[in-house]
């Protein structure tokens, strides 16, 4: 069947986006709609066929199918496309499509259309608001449209308003967290916040095979319990900087915004495999204030949605020399907080979330994969590796990328709609599970301590130990316990009271 609108331009123009068209419309007998995975099938009557024109099909497109920024920059640099347009605009100099055409060429292009600008015509937005996160409004007079776009051009993360990131605007975190804090009060939940912090801590380390190394972990747990919210600018180089050596402490071999290439891979079969390539380390300053932008330009938006936009966004840009993996997870919680969806001091566990389970893991890698998979798909014939160079930082390096500037767009308009569903996920698993579990787990401890103290006199962290023992073994007292306490060998009948009484509190939780 015909294919139209982004579909069609894509064919008669020879351009080819990394990131596939949401909506993809074709010509058929009757109208309907389908859906595979993340496409949207739509067939439209042959009364709907655009004229086989770049205004017709983009106008199609616009009104149709939405806003794909990365397609437009890719076509937009063609020297006969900006023809078009100004021919477009002669032709039609009050038309909303051809304003909002030429708004969208001016924004993502360094150099102007050579046209007068509209005097004329009603205002209208960029991005739909129905249909995509927006920003905060500025009027363009040139082309009298509302540019409520939530980044800049050198960074912008597109996110389609689909039902799962509806709901993820709409998610109350407050709620779970009022229903902890009635289920165990507000003292225990509090109590729980700082061993939560050191559980992100240890998690967060473990995607990274990392979680064996005690000083790392406390390093982390202190930068997330004291550096969440209190930065006006998260990605700023020196507040980056600032939280790179919290995390990585004195001691590692570079610190600041890279100046050397950097990819993130594996080892199969003793041969290196490219999983991401990252920007070029020429873009990264820009890229980081296109973050910024996107912050302050959804100020008042769902914090949810900020938070995925800003740790995958981050994360894909890996401006850092190292710690890139930690500071995108630090900033879950640092955009939570400072948008005052979560309070201080509670950091939600959601590394801990991401590792519960070998499929929570995958989940993790499959959400960064619905970027870097299809980029280095599209890329794939663009790498190889070869002689060894030392970059401006000091960087060794043997990977040669061909197609920076080609995958620049990609890069600077990413679809983050499937990561913000993603994170809704593990934010509402943590504040249910993670941390409701962990409530449970310390109420059981306290009812444990204090049946124990009925009939043994022993400080809070002895009486700890055992209870920690005693779970770990399997509900029995351990030999070495034995040997710590030798007053439980003497007395036989306070082991199996101890037994009892730590059983019957854990009988419900199920942590243990």
């Amino acid at each position: 069947m015909p294919q139209i609108g982004y579909q069609w331009l894509s064919n008669t123009y020879g351009v080819v986006p990394m990131h596939p068209f949401a909506v993809q419309s074709e010509i058929g007998r009757v109208r309907s709609t389908a859906t595979d995975g993340d496409i949207c099938r739509e067939v439209y009557p042959a009364a709907y066929r655009p004229a086989a024109s770049l205004p017709d099909h983009l106008t199609f497109a616009f009104r149709h199918e939405g806003i794909h920024l990365e397609f437009l920059a890719r076509l937009y640099s063609l020297e006969s496309v900006r023809n078009e347009l100004e021919a477009w605009i002669a032709r039609e100099p009050t038309g909303a499509y051809a304003r909002r055409a030429c708004f969208f060429y001016e924004w993502l292009m360094p150099q102007p259309l050579s046209v007068p600008g509209a005097s004329r015509g009603n205002y209208v937005d960029a991005l739909s608001p129905d249909e995509f996160i927006v920003g905060s409004a500025i009027n363009n007079p040139r082309w009298r449209v509302r540019d409520n776009l939530p980044g800049n051009r050198d960074f912008c993360p597109v996110i389609r308003r689909v039902d799962a990131v509806r709901r993820a605007e709409a998610y109350n975190l407050a709620a779970p967290l009022v229903e902890l804090e009635a289920d165990y009060g507000v003292d225990l939940i509090m109590r729980s916040a700082v061993w939560l912090t050191v559980k992100e801590s240890r998690a967060s380390f473990l995607i990274e095979h990392e979680q064996d190394n005690e000083d790392r972990i406390r390093r982390f747990a202190a930068v997330m319990e004291s550096e969440c919210g209190r930065h006006a600018n998260p990605f700023d180089s020196d507040t980056l900087v600032a939280l790179q050596r919290g995390i990585l402490g004195q001691s590692a071999l570079r610190y600041g915004i890279r100046r050397s290439p950097v990819y993130v891979g594996h080892v199969a079969r003793y041969e290196p495999v490219v999983d991401y390539i990252a920007p070029h380390w020429q873009h990264i300053d820009a890229m980081l204030a296109g973050l910024s932008q996107f912050l302050e330009r959804t100020a008042r938006g769902a914090p949810i949605v900020r938070a995925a936009a800003a740790s995958f966004g981050f994360v894909y840009v890996h401006p850092m020399a190292d710690g890139n993996g930690r500071i995108s997870r630090f900033l879950i919680n640092d955009i939570l907080r400072r948008d005052g969806a979560v309070p201080a001091p509670i950091i939600l566990p959601v590394s801990a979330t991401i590792t519960h389970s070998t499929r929570d893991r995958a989940a993790y890698d499959k959400v960064l994969e619905r970027f870097s998979r299809p980029l280095m798909k599209h890329y794939a014939d663009q790498y190889t590796f070869g002689k060894s160079e030392t970059a401006e930082d000091g960087v060794e390096y043997d990977l040669y990328f061909r197609a920076y500037d080609d995958a620049l767009p990609s890069w600077r308009y990413p679809d983050l709609t499937a990561h913000v569903s993603y994170l809704a996920d593990v934010i509402h698993a943590t504040l249910t599970q993670e941390m409701r579990n962990e409530a449970r787990f310390l109420h059981a401890n306290d009812t444990a301590r204090r049946a124990i103290k009925n009939f043994l006199e022993a400080p809070d962290n002895d009486l700890d130990s055992i209870i920690r023992s005693v779970l770990q073994n399997s509900n029995t007292i351990s030999n070495s316990l034995r040997k710590r306490y030798p007053l439980l060998d003497e007395r036989p009948e306070l082991t199996a009271q101890i037994i009892q009484a730590i059983s019957e509190a854990f009988a419900d939780d199920p942590s243990p």
